[in-house]
């Protein structure tokens, strides 16, 4: 067993951390910082408490700071703790002021912007950039030694960050492992939990079954929604029976970069290589009746390439696009906006719906156009999407086309 334990990194916005055995019995805190003579002494509280909440005695703390938030020292420091004291179970949290609100099944979902679960300094100011959801990944950006920290990192950010409405969501590791992560993120008012690389229905089976566990031993009622991704043959082929495998899948992800490894293809602009199981995802999700979402845009320079990739998901029948740079997220909105003239189009079918209704008749029609009822049920997805994007509906009725 190591006598020392490090964690963090020497980055703005962070914090390096050395635990160190056989300190004084009340522990030694030495804080390192530019900013020393105005925080050290919040600084030293914030590690004394942390590690009082954890049991910890008996140590040196060396404090090397780039100003770190209280939340994310905490979580250094926990993570430190662990890894020098393993059988350490308790938890240090930081208190929640980041406001949290349930999400409903159907909502915006048109980007969502990938946060690697160990860079704070990225998750404190995301929500300034109004995606409509966050990920806080557990998965890909993060090091496999670095899966313990990451996991305390998020579950901190879930408590303390302001994501200004974003959609909460956390991406797990990819199964068995994932399980894991839960109880971190479960109690701290995650909204989605993306579930990656999934291939049959009882991936998302599991999990289902281990969030209401995990969620009703914390007292916890609130819906929390799963978004699994499919990333292989195997995956887009089961698309529907997926989708279906609990009534808290909220969307199908497509991930463009395994899916073209498992096929062994080459990922392209065109995506030519990525149209059928592109589709399959579409499909299974409709059939479902759950949104499909579109793998990420992987060129961050190209706002042209973005926009058309965009435009060819939503004539696809995809209701979003994933994000790994902030500066994507106004194209890929902009993309999904409904035009003028589809929201003129829909108010005339809203209109003459509730005419009938009035009228009692069973007919919907439109001048001399009957109105069939998935041009009806099109026309109110237009008009609530409309609505949700903060579109007045009402002035494009009135105004001249």
């Amino acid at each position: 067993m190591s006598d020392q334990a490090l964690a963090g990194r020497d980055e703005k916005s962070d914090v390096r951390v050395a635990l160190t055995r056989g300190g004084p019995p009340e522990n030694e805190i030495v804080v390192r910082s530019s900013v020393v003579r105005l925080y050290g002494p919040q600084i030293r509280r914030s590690v004394e408490q942390t590690l009082r909440t954890l049991g910890v005695s008996g140590v040196k703390a060396e404090i090397d700071d780039r100003g770190a938030l209280d939340w994310v020292l905490m979580a250094r420091v926990e993570a430190a703790a662990k890894r020098l004291f393993p059988d350490l179970t308790g938890e240090a949290l930081p208190d929640r002021s980041s406001p949290t609100a349930p999400t409903v099944r159907l909502r915006l979902r048109r980007s969502r912007l990938y946060l690697p679960g160990v860079n704070p300094d990225l998750m404190q100011n995301a929500g300034l950039f109004k995606p409509d959801g966050v990920i806080l990944d557990l998965e890909d950006s993060v090091a496999p030694a670095e899966k313990d920290a990451a996991r305390i990192m998020v579950r901190n950010a879930l408590c303390a960050v302001d994501f200004f409405g974003a959609e909460r969501m956390v991406r797990i590791n990819q199964l068995p492992a994932g399980l894991h992560d839960l109880p971190a993120i479960v109690p701290r008012g995650v909204n989605v939990i993306l579930i990656p690389k999934v291939e049959e229905p009882t991936h998302v089976k599991q999990v289902a079954e281990a969030v209401q566990q995990i969620a009703a031993r914390h007292g916890r009622h609130d819906p929390i929604w799963l978004m699994p991704i499919l990333e292989s043959a195997r995956g887009c082929w089961n698309a529907y029976p997926i989708a279906v495998a609990s009534e808290t899948v909220c969307a199908l992800a497509f991930g463009a970069e395994d899916f073209t490894r498992d096929i062994q293809a080459e990922r392209t602009l065109a995506g030519h290589e990525s149209f059928v199981a592109r589709s399959l995802v579409v499909l299974g999700a409709r059939a479902a009746g759950v949104q499909p979402i579109d793998t990420v845009f992987s060129d961050v320079e190209n706002m042209d390439a973005l926009r058309q990739s965009t435009k060819e998901a939503l004539a696809l029948g995809f209701e979003g696009k994933g994000c790994i740079h902030p500066r994507q997220i106004a194209v890929i909105h902009d993309a999904f906006r409904p035009t003028d003239e589809e929201i003129r189009y829909a108010l005339k079918v809203r209109a003459a719906m509730e005419d009938a209704e009035r009228t009692g008749s069973g007919v919907i029609s439109l001048g001399t156009k009957m109105i069939d009822p998935p041009v009806v049920a099109r026309a109110k997805r237009t008009l609530r999407v409309a609505e949700e994007m903060g579109i007045d509906v009402q002035a494009l009725a009135s105004a001249p086309a």
